[in-house]
Order: C-alpha cells, then structure tokens, then sequence
C-alpha cells in the first residue's frame, strides 16, 4: 500500500504551502510494487561524470588528496625558491609545474570534451603539451639560468 502524507504534516508550523491552500491535499510518496514486500521508492537519476576507477577502488580519492597536496607544496616552494634557488629547486619546480598544469587542464577536458574519439584526441594533445612543457622547463632549468633565477630577474627589472 502506498503511504500518503499529507502537505501540511511536512511543512513547519504556521508555514502554509504557497499554491496549495488546502490542508487536506495529499501526495503519494511511496509507490507500491507488485510485491508486497518491498516498495518501490521514486528516484531520480543523476547526470555525472563517467566512473574511470570503478566503484570499489579509492583511486579517485587518492588522486583528489594528491591534487591537493600538490597545490600546498607549489605554495611553499615559491618562498623556498626564493630564498635558495639552486637546480634542485628549478627542477622541482619543472615538475610540479607541469604536473599541476596538466591535472588542472584534464579536468578541463573531462568537463568540456565529449564523444569518444574527441576524448582520445584531447587526452593525447593534453600528454603531448606536458611532455614537452616539462622538456622545455628541464632545457631552459639546463641551458639557461634556470626557472627560480629567471624569475628573480624579471622581478629585479
């Protein structure tokens, strides 16, 4: 049997419904299955991304903390760089960089980027512009004065 609730048993005291002004109108909220023993309760579905792990893996969970984390450690290393630039540092900075850029741009294609063929283009731009983002970083880190001296001279100037 379906349970019946009456509208104004929901709303708070003294509130009545704005369109409804009877207090005798009454909605179904449980719609009852062939079978008695269980009722079947009204859903509704929700649009969401595509599960790329699965449902059992925290694998998701873990690469939102690392996101995370890596934003708190690029925070840090712009006064340590600051203060001891050295190619430790510039290289460091390369990676983090670059990894941050290329997580930040993949939600940008997961968000945006639809149809599977488009995915599969996206995602490979994406691995190309960050292989060669991080090439470019580690070449200017080698043959030049590095990223955290760079940086110190435009801010001198």
């Amino acid at each position: 049997m379906a349970t019946v609730v009456r509208l104004t048993s929901v709303c708070r005291r003294g509130v009545t419904p704005l369109f409804y002004q009877s207090a005798l109108l009454a909605r179904p909220v449980v719609i009852p299955h062939k079978q008695r023993e269980q009722p079947y309760l009204l859903t509704a579905r929700i649009h969401s991304s595509q599960a790329l792990y699965g449902s059992v893996s925290n694998a998701a969970s873990l690469h939102w903390t690392a996101e995370r984390v890596l934003s708190i450690v690029l925070l840090a290393m712009g006064p340590v760089a600051y203060y001891s630039p050295g190619p430790v540092m510039d290289y460091s900075l390369a990676a983090a960089l670059t990894l941050h850029g290329h997580w930040g741009l993949g939600q940008v294609l997961t968000d945006y980027v639809h149809g599977d063929a488009k995915i599969k283009l996206a995602k490979a731009g994406l691995f190309v512009l960050s292989t060669v983002t991080f090439a470019g970083l580690c070449y200017f880190n080698y043959n030049d004065v590095g990223i955290c001296k760079a940086i110190a001279l435009l801010w001198s100037k």
